[in-house]
């Protein structure tokens, strides 16, 4: 119970004390990190969770790649997005590994649950940014608001379906 209210307090402090708004804030990778303790604490399949953790990643590493890029006034450096983007994925893998983190009790496509969730989900939250990107240069803007976070969440949700669909007929 005191956990709970821990976590409560936590949320309405992010509520009530918002920063700049971007297209993946601080505030939006808080919530995701919070949905994600809660996930494991109530038995959410590690496959699904992974997913979210994936796009949790990818906006953390989207959040640090305009953090950076703002600071170092060079936005020339293509490489650098999908650099950031590897090197978060492949820390924080090798790291739930390091640390027992990944529950060896189930396998999908030959790769722990958790493990196989994370790089699905990394891979849709980065082509997902791919497309609006594509989108938003061609039409020169959004097609509606709050695009980016729709169709983000949106894939993840799909592949969470999908997934649980997996989980409950063939695996």
């Amino acid at each position: 119970m005191k956990k709970i209210f821990v976590f409560l307090l936590a949320s309405i402090a992010f509520l009530i004390v918002p920063s700049a708004v971007s297209a993946h804030c601080p505030l939006c990778v808080a919530g995701a990190g919070v949905g994600l303790t809660l996930s494991r604490w109530i038995g959410v399949d590690d496959s699904i969770t992974g997913l979210w953790m994936g796009a949790f990643l990818g906006a953390m590493s989207f959040w640090l790649y305009s953090s950076l890029i703002k600071k170092i006034k060079k936005p020339h450096l293509i490489w650098l997005k999908p650099a950031i983007y590897i090197l978060i994925f492949a820390s924080s893998i090798w790291s739930f590994y390091k640390f027992n983190l990944v529950l060896r009790m189930g396998r999908m496509f030959g790769l722990d649950k958790l493990t196989f969730g994370i790089i699905v989900g990394g891979v849709s939250f980065y082509l997902v940014d791919l497309i609006n990107n594509l989108i938003i240069r061609k039409k020169g803007k959004t097609l509606f608001s709050y695009q980016r976070i729709v169709t983000g969440l949106g894939s993840i949700f799909l592949l969470s379906l999908i997934d649980y669909y997996l989980i409950g007929y063939y695996i």
